[in-house]
């Protein structure tokens, strides 16, 4: 699909590379963007020190995101160069949208891309400040957007309702280049390792089921495998902690035998886009998950995987698949055949140049 007359395109990312979804959702579709003829430029927002000093810490280093800030501002005063902008999230986090009402003033136009309900941290925000100035925020950026694409039907219905002119849904998707199936699972030993990859801000929701996690555990049967999530103690619960690559994720996830995603039913959590269930499905593995948002859609139960409510049906799952390998190979196969189908880049890639031509088309008229 090709364009004319180079269409030039400015990507605000949130983070680098190392953040997921600055990678997943806007990175890794710049090379197809520029095959099809656009001029995409790359600006970062948050570089690798900001989330190294979150991860460390626990908390934003407030020098850097001054740093940070005042960068992206120095971008933003070439913003007219570009035929459109495209971006992540928003341009200010924890600001007023003051920064998108000036470029409209100035016949800047944008698209907006959301993989998560960005809009709950001001909406659902513990300050009453925070709600009074913020609570808005997210739903007037989206109305003055071109285009709000969403990685699933939760963000969806919320940009519908905020009165987005169009809304595209395009799930969070991988490169099956990138995710060989290995020739076997067999390893040496025989305990069964029950994987779960992330960042040190959501190894949290890993708590609430530490007791069936232990209980699987118990006698040595099976080990949790925790990549990226920093440190983090299970109570009961044999781990071994990953630090994440990008180079090494997938050789260090075809080294366990299920993976999971628990999740509380909060408003945060109904917004993601479950996009480490399909990571696990990429490599051929069966999952087990919370039924909350669109995790109820990605996995089918006792299809490609569980999904799990309460102490008892976790237990259950993660002891079927244990002891019945046959069962986790199947559920494997099924989940490899879904993303084949469903979270393709090369798929999701069509599609997200299909919406940059006809935007940018309108935009030229």
């Amino acid at each position: 699909m090709k364009v004319t007359d180079a269409p030039t395109i400015l990507f605000l990312t949130k983070y680098s590379r190392k953040g997921a979804s600055s990678r997943y959702r806007t990175l890794q579709y710049v090379p197809y963007f520029e095959d099809a003829g656009f001029h995409c430029n790359v600006s970062t927002l948050f570089e690798d020190d900001y989330l190294e000093h979150r991860y460390q810490y626990g908390k934003a280093s407030v020098g850097i995101v001054l740093r940070s800030y005042l960068r992206r501002l120095r971008t933003l005063l070439r913003a007219r160069d570009y035929d459109m902008l495209v971006i992540e999230k928003e341009l200010f986090p924890y600001l007023p949208a003051l920064a998108t009402r000036i470029l409209r003033w100035f016949g800047v136009r944008y698209t907006l891309d959301y993989d998560d309900a960005i809009f709950h941290q001001y909406d659902n925000h513990r300050s009453f400040i925070i709600r009074y100035l913020l609570s808005k925020k997210i739903s007037n950026v989206m109305r003055g957007s071109e285009v709000v694409i969403v990685g699933n039907n939760y963000l969806a219905d919320y940009a519908s309702a905020a009165g987005a002119k169009r809304v595209e849904v395009v799930p969070t998707v991988l490169a099956l280049k990138s995710y060989p199936l290995p020739c076997q699972r067999s390893r040496a030993d025989a305990v069964f390792k029950i994987g779960w990859i992330g960042s040190p801000s959501t190894a949290k929701y890993l708590e609430a089921i530490a007791p069936a996690l232990a209980e699987v555990c118990s006698g040595g049967q099976a080990r949790v495998v925790l990549i990226g999530s920093g440190p983090c103690s299970l109570c009961g619960v044999p781990v071994d902690i990953i630090e994440w690559s990008e180079e090494t994720e997938v050789a260090e996830l075809n080294q366990i035998d299920v993976g999971i995603m628990p999740l509380p039913d909060e408003l945060w959590a109904r917004g993601k886009c479950g996009f480490k269930l399909i990571q696990y499905m990429a490599c051929g593995l069966p999952v087990v998950a919370s039924p909350v948002g669109i995790n109820r859609e990605i996995v089918e139960h006792e299809h490609n995987g569980y999904l799990t409510t309460d102490h008892a049906s976790w237990v259950d799952a993660l002891t079927e698949l244990r002891d019945n390998k046959a069962i986790g190979e199947k559920m494997g196969r099924r989940g490899r055949a879904i993303v084949e189908s469903n979270y393709n880049l090369e798929i999701s890639a069509t599609k997200l140049l299909g919406v940059l031509n006809a935007t940018v088309s309108l935009i030229r008229d």
